[in-house]
């Protein structure tokens, strides 16, 4: 989320900028929390024996981390380098970068509606941002299709918003659909077919998997990734992990394609 001012939350990563090294850990700034300080101990920077920390981390470095432990009353904050993986780095480096594109996205729309960034946050973005998960989200949304947006917000800065997200957000993403036909005539059907789906989403990885339920027998599949490609082979797991974990429970699966 932009604007945090808090502490993060245990297990949350979290950018920062390596500040000092020493031979016992590295002091760092959490980029998203006011540039408040966190440490990583040495047995905290990689897996295995250390023998010259700076070969893993140096100053002036960005690094992403996860959250050990907070102390909020003595503003401690332990981290962890090793537990994330590079896909996790890419990931969280990305929304980072999303973020900042996004704060000035927001002072784009403060300036054109004549207002400081804090009084425009004050008015609408800290609304906005308790119904979006991210504000480049609400952007990259808006961007994709103002309706409900519109809907959901009304001021005389909404055309604004719409305005400055149409112009600057490009969307990233591909996403397709399909339709699940489950079926089961066992007692515990639903429990079977719910199984399948879940161990249908497991298979996905990392990948963004929405199955849901929109009337019997059908389930709306949707992916979503960077490239049609990957969407597709995402798919593919999916669906076929969801169909035979149905048909050896004695139920009966099929995939119908539809695209978006």
């Amino acid at each position: 989320m932009s604007r945090a001012r808090g502490f993060p939350e245990d297990g949350e990563l979290v950018v920062c900028t390596v500040k000092s090294v020493k031979n016992f850990g590295a002091f760092v700034t959490l980029d998203e929390y006011n540039e408040k300080e966190g440490f990583v101990h040495v047995r905290d920077v990689t897996t295995g024996w250390v023998k010259y920390i700076r070969d893993f981390i140096r100053e002036g470095q960005k690094i992403v981390c996860k959250v050990l432990g907070v102390d909020s009353s003595k503003g401690h904050i332990d981290l962890s380098l090793k537990s994330v993986n590079e896909h996790q780095k890419r990931e969280k480096i990305q929304q980072w970068k999303n973020e900042k594109k996004a704060e000035k996205l927001m002072e784009i729309v403060a300036e054109r509606l004549n207002m400081t960034a804090d009084d425009a946050y004050d008015k609408f973005g800290n609304k906005v941002l308790e119904s979006y998960e991210t504000l480049y989200g609400a952007f990259e949304t808006v961007a994709a299709s103002a309706d409900d947006f519109r809907n959901e917000f009304e001021g005389d800065w909404i055309d604004v918003f719409v305005g400055v997200a149409v112009e600057n957000v490009t969307l990233s993403y591909v996403q397709i659909e399909g339709i699940l036909e489950l079926r089961s005539s066992a007692p515990n059907g639903v429990e079977l077919i719910k199984n399948a789906v879940i161990k249908g989403e497991k298979a996905a990885g990392d990948a963004k998997v929405a199955i849901q339920y929109i009337g019997a027998p059908r389930y709306r599949i949707v992916i979503t990734a960077d490239e049609y490609k990957e969407a597709e082979d995402v798919m593919k797991v999916v669906s076929s992990v969801v169909i035979e974990e149905l048909v050896k429970a004695g139920g009966e699966a099929s995939l119908k394609r539809e695209s978006k």
